[in-house]
């Protein structure tokens, strides 16, 4: 699998921001369940996603992805490791500032597009600029990012009016246009036919690039990995490089 070439940066961050990886976790485990049922979770996983780069996690279901995300995106804190995301430590945070970290520094994509049914396309976007932190909130005007994302004609249309590869692009371009730097993307395809999965994994990809953000997809879909920069499998909660 031949790798995308190196991003170049395309939008205001700095040189330093790019240097800097958008999501680094060192050593990092995590076990759910009682005294009686341990679940290894995460074990002793190592990932680094710098700017620009959309880096895949393949693997079967219950082998930790979910888990994985959780602890990227400040959701959940590991037992033992480090998760530092845009050069804040998330693991010694405490959970106030690490919410204000997530909602500063993180996107999230959900597998449903996870959009508020009464909402229309642009309204989404809207309402996520309007809740992200003051200090970072960002000038880029929603209508545009929907026109990146192909859906300027589809601005006023709420979910039931959209197809679902519509909503999930709704959904990328709600994730962006608060200018995270790491987005977490969970099975984003899982819904969609064939062509409609490449759509989303190829846009993914060119955000990913055009924006400098660090991008983490969990996906079942093989068939999109080409568009990816780094596969990575993971099995009874090892990470290691997929071949």
């Amino acid at each position: 699998m031949s790798p995308r070439p190196a991003p170049a940066a395309t939008d205001s961050r700095t040189d330093i921001a790019l240097k800097q990886p958008g999501l680094v976790m060192r050593a990092v485990s995590l076990r759910h369940g009682t005294a009686a049922e341990i679940v290894q979770a995460l074990d002793d996983v190592h990932l680094t996603v710098r700017p620009g780069e959309l880096a895949a996690v393949v693997g079967p279901s219950g082998a930790g992805k979910s888990s994985l995300l959780a602890v990227a995106g400040g959701l959940a804190c590991p037992d033992h490791g480090t998760v530092t995301v845009a050069g804040h430590d998330m693991t010694v945070a405490s959970r106030r500032v690490r919410t204000g970290l997530r909602r500063r520094h993180i996107g999230f994509v959900f597998q449903s597009g996870n959009l508020l049914p009464a909402l229309t396309a642009i309204d989404q976007l809207r309402l996520a600029q309007r809740i992200a932190p003051r200090a970072e909130r960002t000038h880029r005007d929603a209508y545009e990012m929907l026109t990146e994302v192909g859906l300027a004609d589809k601005a006023d249309r709420r979910p039931d009016q959209l197809s679902g590869g519509e909503r999930q692009r709704v959904g990328i371009a709600r994730a962006l246009v608060t200018e995270p730097s790491v987005l977490l993307v969970d099975e984003p395809t899982a819904a969609l036919d064939r062509a409609r999965s490449h759509d989303i994994v190829r846009l993914l990809a060119r955000e990913a690039t055009r924006r400098s953000v660090a991008v983490v997809m969990v996906t079942h879909d093989h068939d999109v990995l080409q568009y990816c920069d780094t596969v990575y499998e993971m099995i009874d909660g090892k990470l290691t490089i997929g071949g």
